[in-house]
């Protein structure tokens, strides 16, 4: 039974607002090692441990109460400045907020929190006193993990097509929509799978209950007890949050709309009910476009402030990244001062959660490789206090993010030696690449130019999966550095995953969906014009020689005569010729996962304007072991 279980809403307010709180004080905590003399910022920091102590002595969890007062009393010390500001001052604070974050995972769980440490607690009392306090058993352990690798594939339903080349469209509908309408020219349910196509299964009507399918469905887990605060979880993974904290303000207008495309829908089946009754005349047809232009309208705003309801601040993840930067450098003997700008672009809350990881990586990689030690800096003339610079800016409908340090940079020479030492690429290939592509090698899996492993790096490990990850987000990463004067990391990234622009083609008589941020031009093929490079059918696009593949031989379909249109993409920081049959048009899209099944290469599906169904590719699966 949960110790709070007579008080479960207040500890849920309470983990709330206080995890928040917790969030801001270690960022102003960070700052205030950078400027001491803030008295503005110390005071809220300590107003901070306050309210913490405040809600945790409501709810009596003694242990809690217990540390953060010691935690406060030495904050008052240094705000009436009997006590001045010192690293290890700060490391014994910042020992307490973790324990602080640890006490709110043992109460997530439902459990009272265990007692700190005795160590940090007979610190802080020390501290009090005017001790002086080895920390060095305190700091934060920030050894190298690396990112989350991408899940593993679930494999396609044994009880699809006998026929491996023919794509599977009852369990592809099934697992996105439910089960097919069964209507007037459908096809019949005893009917094979196989022999279905995307143009029989026909979407249901508006209002109308879907099935949920058996088959092809996993079943659902049970339901499990929330995890502590950012704890691991069996196996590793770590249970994201299920809640966001949006500005009422949005939420009227979802409802203030919702109100509105409901009444825009009565007055329309009203004017259809009179036209079928009355026979159909010209103002009654005109009357009709007015609303359906309406409705139209009202939708596309609906779903606007859908997607604005579900972005969030990257300063939510950004604020995490002063403390991992200042214990990493304080573990390395370095002295780093980490600059955030542009906390308040908003990106997709699914998006955000995902982002975590590769930052993390990429910091502690700026930390670690790039900004030199402070005796370093002083031989070679720079400031002692490097400078890691974190960015977020909006262009357009994307989100740029970069990491940049003045560090000692990359140099694309010795990349290029390492990975032939490593036999990442034979000297042939690296002799034919530029520096940028050069720099790119440290994306390939267990490339490091570290000589000796250590506890943050060495292994291999991390890069590679950080590029995984950014393309699995649909977007992309790309490096500039210049040797002595340090790195710049530049992640794109589409500020939402929920609509996603496509380009529709057509290939075999089904449609297709391309993500429109891949697509670079549309061409006709002249097959006259094609050339076989090494093993490749190879053309010239624009000055520059790409290769060319089919999509039909991709997805396993035979082609019945030569494509005579093409579609140029982008494939990671190279050029690609796909050919296809024609092309649809351009269109925006919500992409629904199918679920339990993944063919390779389908990113999800989605349903045409004639509720057909449509496939959107994932070319980086397509692809790979061939380009």
């Amino acid at each position: 039974m949960s110790a709070f279980a007579e008080m479960n809403d207040l500890l849920v307010d309470f983990l709330t607002e206080a995890g928040e709180l917790l969030d801001d004080v270690d960022s102003g905590l960070v700052d205030l090692e950078q400027r001491p003399n803030d008295n503005a910022l110390l005071n809220q920091v300590f107003r901070g441990f306050h309210t913490v102590k405040g809600g945790a002595g409501f709810l009596e969890a003694t242990s809690l109460v217990e540390l953060c007062h010691r935690g406060e009393n030495l904050l008052d010390l240094l705000r009436s400045q009997q006590l001045q500001i010192t690293p290890e001052i700060m490391d014994l604070i910042l020992a307490a907020t973790g324990e602080v974050r640890r006490m709110f995972g043992e109460m997530e769980a439902g459990r009272m929190p265990s007692p700190a440490p005795a160590a940090l607690l007979t610190g802080l009392e020390a501290a009090a006193r005017g001790e002086t306090v080895d920390t060095r058993a305190l700091r934060g352990d920030v050894r190298d993990v690396a990112p989350s690798a991408p899940a593993a594939d679930v494999p396609a339903d044994a009880s699809g097509p006998s026929d491996p080349n023919s794509p599977d469209w009852l369990g592809y509908y099934r697992s996105a929509f439910g089960d097919p309408k069964q209507g007037e020219g459908s096809p019949d349910a005893a009917k094979p799978a196989a022999e279905y196509a995307p143009n029989q299964l026909v979407a249901p009507k508006p209002g109308q209950a879907v099935a949920a399918p058996q088959a092809q469905r996993s079943p659902a887990p049970a339901v499990a007890p929330r995890p502590a605060r950012g704890a691991p979880q069996g196996g590793g993974s770590v249970t994201k949050e299920s809640t966001i904290r949006v500005d009422t303000a949005r939420f009227d207008q979802i409802l203030n709309l919702s109100g509105e495309i409901g009444l825009t829908k009565n007055r329309l089946n009203c004017l259809r009910d009179a036209l079928n009754g009355e026979g159909v005349d010209t103002e009654g047809a005109k009357t009709v476009d007015t609303v359906l232009s309406q409705l139209d309208t009202l939708v596309s705003d609906l779903q606007s402030a859908v997607m604005k309801a579900r972005m969030q601040p990257v300063g939510r993840v950004f604020q995490k990244y002063s403390r991992l930067a200042r214990d990493l450098a304080r573990q390395l003997g370095k002295d780093v001062d980490l600059v955030i700008t542009g906390a308040d672009t908003e990106v997709d809350k699914t998006i955000l959660e995902e982002l975590n990881d590769p930052l993390v990586h990429l910091i502690r990689n700026s930390v670690d490789h790039g900004i030199e030690t402070i005796e370093e800096r002083r031989r070679i003339g720079k400031p002692e206090r490097g400078t890691l610079h974190v960015s977020a800016r909006q262009t357009g409908d994307s989100i740029v993010i970069e990491v940049t340090d003045d560090g000692k940079g990359m140099d694309a020479e010795v990349i290029r030696r390492k990975a032939v030492e490593k036999g990442a690429i034979t000297a042939e290939e690296a002799s034919v690449l530029d520096p940028a592509q050069c720099l790119a090698l440290i994306f390939l899996p267990g490339f490091s130019t570290k000589a000796e492993v250590s506890d943050l790096s060495g292994r291999g490990v991390g890069m590679d999966v950080v590029r995984t990850n950014i393309e699995k987000l649909k977007g992309r990463i790309d490096i500039q550095s210049v040797p002595g004067s340090g790195s710049r990391i530049t992640i794109s990234l589409p500020l939402t995953l929920a609509i996603l622009p496509v380009l529709m083609l057509e290939l075999m008589g089904q449609v297709y969906a391309l993500p429109l941020s891949s697509v670079r031009e549309i061409i006709s093929v002249d097959n006259t014009q094609i050339q076989r490079v090494g093993d490749c059918p190879s053309m010239v696009i624009r000055g520059r020689v790409l290769p060319i593949f089919d999509l039909a031989a991709l997805i396993g379909l035979p082609r019945e005569k030569p494509a005579e249109v093409a579609v140029v993409l982008s494939h990671g920081d190279k050029q690609l010729v796909l050919t296809v049959d024609g092309f649809v048009g351009q269109d925006e899209v919500m992409i629904k996962p199918l679920e339990g099944i993944h063919p390779k290469g389908v990113a999800g599906a989605t349903l045409s304007g004639d509720g057909t169904l449509v496939l959107v590719l994932e070319m980086r699966e397509l692809l790979e072991g061939l380009y």
